[in-house]
């Protein structure tokens, strides 16, 4: 099992759901349909879901998730890669290779509107739950490892200075943060 499986059941949760960019709706669809596969393999779904995670734990997407959600504290962080992982792989992707690409998605666009998060929690656990509601046990706890790479440290900067995410995130901090007043 890799990533491209995550990426399919992902892509075929997402098909005819009202706003295919809610990453609840997807969690949900996802783990009905992951709990109809054997344990065996929904065991082995948590890897490359995980695997996923680690490779976007990137300190430039952690100042795009802060802008976007007005902060984004360890936690909040792995929520907001659970939302990114549930948009499907092409916006994931671009998103790694330049997170203010970020700020053409509609469902960014639409969060700065409403003054919304952008949170998927329940993407995290989709391999926890299917497993539990297939075989009503809890996930073997060797099903996944993770380890975070290092943060880069050219992005080592107050997420809260609002002149350094104009420079480093331009679109976004058009979207999210206050007109520049000097």
């Amino acid at each position: 099992m890799d990533t491209t499986d995550v990426w399919r059941l992902l892509a075929q949760a997402r098909t005819d759901l009202p706003d295919p960019c809610e990453a609840e709706d997807i969690a949900a669809r996802a783990i009905s349909l992951l709990a109809g596969r054997p344990p065996a393999y929904i065991a082995a779904f948590a890897q490359p879901l995980w695997d996923l995670l680690a490779r976007s734990y990137r300190a430039d997407l952690w100042a795009a998730a802060y802008t976007i959600n007005g902060g984004a504290s360890d936690d909040g962080f792995d929520y907001f890669r659970g939302w990114l992982i549930a948009q499907g792989e092409a916006v994931y992707d671009q998103a790694l290779t330049d997170p203010d690409s970020l700020a053409d998605q509609p469902a960014v666009i639409r969060a700065a509107a409403d003054e919304m998060e952008l949170s998927g929690e329940d993407i995290l656990g989709i391999a926890w739950t299917a497993y539990r509601n297939a075989t009503g046990e809890e996930l073997p706890a060797n099903a996944f490892t993770i380890t975070y790479p290092d943060l880069d440290p050219a992005w080592d900067f107050d997420f809260d200075d609002p002149e350094e995410i104009r420079r480093r995130l331009p679109k976004l901090a058009a979207l999210f943060l206050e007109p520049d007043e000097t």
